[in-house]
């Protein structure tokens, strides 16, 4: 009897210690709910701080959290089917990679579109690791990054004109869409969240990111729940099954979309105050405008927001290996603009970004399905925009900054030259006669760029223009290399060495992109096999003799700006971007095939060293004899 009633009181005693633990528990979860609650009602502005709304008060954001008691309520669709381990799992993840809790830290990092400068020697070894992951992992300062809040604020650029003038409230809505893969978190979130806070609510549709197929953890589930936690559906992400390359991921996204026009932005950019509006308004005056913003820098190393307050506007051109190329508007052009802030016509597209009537899209035949990852399909779609028919504008009221890399990150497709493949179908389909002068960079290796037929039934169908009326009419400054007096390699009977039958020609690396920031690149001799075209590299050794008397290629010209202070002096001849104005980039090829600088009277030679100097010219001298063939090919 005593054992039982021992028994009893001992377990009586564990049912109350069970009920006090329940009671601590119930208790303390309570309590830690209710802070983390309030530390997010108290941060939501500091991560999601709207300008529009700072400028329009009278407007109610539509993406504000739902608000009882003063506190911010869950979404309810976030607990559906996630189990707290899971949840809990996905918190860790997104948490791991959100600096909003370094606020107090980081507030001013970055703010006004400053950048951050890392000195890498500085760090600890765990921290220079996190560094180097992020050149490696980005191709970008991804450690800058995440030092600048995820919601900086930027200056207001725009033109005076541009505050100025009026904007309807009827605009269409618009789905922007952002294709990604592996993309940093903070520069895909600080992305978003420029949009969002910069664009009219009753204008923002919807933001459709495309995941094309990442492998990066936090770009899954924790992604997803991000999204639903802080924007309410504004925010969606759709997923592709495979990788599929930006251009379908784009298709991909242009199907999902419900907004009446398409915007279609890079993973990598911060939007501005005041930059949708004025592209939907093109679109509202004639739907088959297509229009890009005024495309800023955002400093890979420092993520400083690099921007120019100028009315002078540059826009897009390409040149003839097919890559997109920026230049000046032309003066014939800026005396046509009733203001600074007019939009402008651009030949061409970088292709990132930029805004389209969802209708006129699909009317048009929105991208080539055929077409792998990325490369030429802006210059395809400018083409056909043009051609069938449409206008490209640049528009200046609208400005979003772009990171830019010196290399991709991510991995191609084996043994396939995408960018080659798709500009072939490019030219096929649209250049007509002209595409030969692509095709003689190529020494005319096509290989399989696949079947066009479907690509060119579109543009019949589309009754579209010739090749020929689009550089005529909008790209008339496009200089042609097959209408040049002599093409090909410049080059002298001397062997570049013993061992070859190569002879020792003009050389001068591919300096487009260099070009672009002005820089002097020192021609070189080097070693080219004339007797066998296919070996001679176009990229290096190809050169064009004009009408004008420029010795180019493309948009690159022989310059000599020494003079006789420079005379038996090497690396003195450089390239230069051409700015036909004669000078320093005018050439005279002599009946006995001297190369004359007109302005200072002398020639280019040899030198015993083998070295390319200017001296004076003498027809006695073997170095200063290059042979170049006569082009007798044009196209009228």
């Amino acid at each position: 009897m005593m054992f039982n009633r021992y028994f009893f009181v001992r377990r009586r005693n564990l049912l109350k210690l069970c009920v006090l633990g329940l009671f601590i528990y119930i208790f303390y979860a309570s309590s830690s709910s209710q802070s983390h609650t309030e530390h997010k009602e108290k941060n939501f502005h500091h991560e999601f701080g709207n300008d529009y709304h700072v400028e329009n008060k009278d407007v109610k954001r539509d993406v504000e959290p739902r608000e009882e008691n003063k506190r911010q309520v869950e979404n309810p669709v976030l607990m559906v089917n996630i189990k707290a381990e899971k949840y809990e799992e996905l918190r860790n993840i997104i948490e791991k990679y959100d600096n909003s809790k370094k606020y107090h830290l980081i507030k001013d990092n970055g703010a006004n579109a400053k950048g951050m400068s890392i000195d890498e020697k500085t760090l600890s070894s765990v921290e220079k690791e996190k560094y180097d992951e992020g050149w490696n992992k980005y191709a970008f300062n991804n450690y800058a990054s995440n030092l600048i809040l995820f919601n900086r604020s930027l200056p207001d650029i725009r033109l005076e004109g541009c505050k100025n003038e009026p904007i309807p409230q009827d605009l269409p809505s618009a789905s922007v869409i952002m294709c990604f893969h592996n993309e940093a978190w903070g520069v895909l979130i600080r992305g978003v969240n420029s949009i969002v806070n910069r664009s009219p609510p009753h204008m923002l549709k919807e933001i459709l990111l495309v995941d094309d197929f990442s492998d990066f953890d936090y770009l899954g589930e924790a992604l997803d729940l991000y999204l639903k936690e802080n924007y309410h559906g504004k925010v969606r992400v759709v997923r592709n099954t495979k990788r599929e390359g930006l251009i379908r991921a784009r298709l991909h996204g242009a199907r999902e979309a419900k907004g009446e026009v398409l915007v279609f932005l890079d993973s990598h950019i911060e939007a501005t105050i005041g930059w949708l509006e004025p592209l939907l308004n093109e679109i509202k005056k004639d739907e088959t405008n297509v229009v890009t913003p005024i495309i800023d820098v955002i400093d890979k190393q420092t993520f400083e927001y690099k921007y120019s307050i100028s009315s002078r506007v540059s826009v897009g051109g390409f040149d003839w290996n097919m890559q997109f190329t920026w230049h000046g508007l032309p003066e014939r052009l800026y005396k046509q603009r009733k203001s600074d802030h007019d939009p402008v016509p651009s030949p061409t597209m970088a292709g990132g970004l930029f805004a389209m009537s969802k209708n006129y899209f699909e009317r048009l035949g929105s991208y080539d399905a055929q077409m792998d990852i990325w490369g030429g399909e802006n210059l395809e779609i400018s083409f056909r925009i043009w051609m069938c028919g449409g206008s490209l504008l640049t528009v200046p009221c609208s400005h979003v900054g772009h990171i830019f890399r010196e290399r991709s990150p991510y991995k191609w497709l084996p043994g396939v030259d995408v960018v080659r493949k798709n500009s072939i179908r490019v030219a096929e389909v649209w250049m007509d006669d002209y595409k030969d002068i692509y095709y003689q960079r190529l020494n005319y290796r096509l290989g399989n760029y696949g079947d066009v037929t479907e690509r060119k039934k579109l543009r019949e169908n589309l009754n579209c223009k010739s090749f020929k009326w689009f550089i005529e009419n909008i790209y008339p400054e496009l200089w042609i290399p097959s209408k040049s007096l002599y093409a090909g390699a410049i080059f002298i009977n001397t062997p570049f060495d013993k061992k070859t039958k190569n002879v020792i020609c003009l050389q001068s690396e591919n300096v487009r992109r260099k070009a672009k920031m002005l820089k002097k690149i020192p021609l070189k001799p080097g070693s080219c096999n004339v007797h066998q075209a296919y070996r001679l590299n176009f990229n290096k050794q190809m050169w064009y003799y004009s009408k004008e008397n420029e010795i180019r290629r493309d948009d690159i010209c022989l310059d000599y700006p020494g003079g006789q202070r420079d005379i038996n002096q090497p690396d003195k001849i450089i390239t230069y971007p051409c700015h036909g104005e004669k000078g320093n980039q005018e050439w005279i090829y002599t009946k006995e095939k001297q190369l004359l600088h007109k302005l200072s009277n002398l020639c280019v030679e040899l030198s015993d060293a083998k070295q390319l100097i200017m001296t004076n010219c003498d027809l006695n001298k073997s170095g200063q004899i290059w042979n170049w063939k006569e082009n007798k090919k044009s196209i009228n």
